[in-house]
């Protein structure tokens, strides 16, 4: 005799785009815990230097060592970990997007390389503020850099742990899980964000956080 229970099916969850990571540097051990690192966030999908990736990486964290090995495609948004980074970078690579202190935390390096693949041009804050962990991004696609005595938005403390979860590239469910808040009021909250820096979308958000010290990893 056949059940008549009715079946659940379970719909799986839309799987959440990865951004290929490289991972080029000198020091064998600092990579693997570099890549240990942003394979934390669900969306980087950090892979080593020789491991075949090379010309199929949305972008690729190096420093000095691996951008002389051509390790990296020519074509491919870099993040530098320099320890030049306070100071000018003459010579570095065209491709060369975002410039970090070697000792930059995994989280501000996640950051860096989501705007590094998404276009962005990140540039280097003064040493005082390096110090501190507070970057902020150069002419973005030939606008004027704005002003740095310009008023910040003024963010609500629900806001500013969103804004911290965007900068890690989470999606609205992860917010929402995190902050134990509902997916739709998730949503309301990176709208409000998105509105009050004035940005065009997430990518944006993080951008102009970065530039405007919000987001202090």
């Amino acid at each position: 005799m056949a059940s008549s229970a009715a079946q659940t099916i379970t719909r799986p969850e839309p799987a959440t785009h990865q951004l290929t990571v490289l991972v080029a540097l000198a020091d064998a051990q600092r990579a693997e815990q570099l890549a240990d690192a942003l394979a934390a966030s669900d969306d980087l999908a950090p892979a080593l230097a020789g491991s075949g990736v090379g010309q199929m990486a949305d972008v690729a964290v190096a420093d000095e060592a691996g951008l002389e090995s051509r390790v990296v495609s020519s074509a491919t948004p870099i993040v530098l970990l320099s320890r030049r980074a306070g100071g000018s970078e003459r010579g570095a690579a065209d491709n060369v997007l975002a410039v970090l202190p070697v000792s930059a935390d995994g989280l501000l390096i996640a950051a860096a390389a989501r705007l590094a693949a998404s276009g962005y041009r990140v540039g280097k804050a003064p040493p005082s503020e390096v110090a501190h962990g507070d970057f902020h991004d150069d002419e973005l696609a030939g606008e004027e850099t704005p002003d740095d005595n310009q008023p910040r938005p003024a963010l609500s403390p629900r806001e500013a742990e969103v804004l911290a979860l965007l900068a890690e590239g989470a999606p609205n469910k992860i917010i929402a899980r995190r902050l134990n808040i509902s997916v739709h009021t998730a949503k309301f909250h990176v709208a409000a964000i998105l509105i009050k820096l004035g940005a065009a979308n997430r990518t944006d958000a993080i951008a102009i956080a970065m530039r405007q010290g919000l987001v202090l990893v």
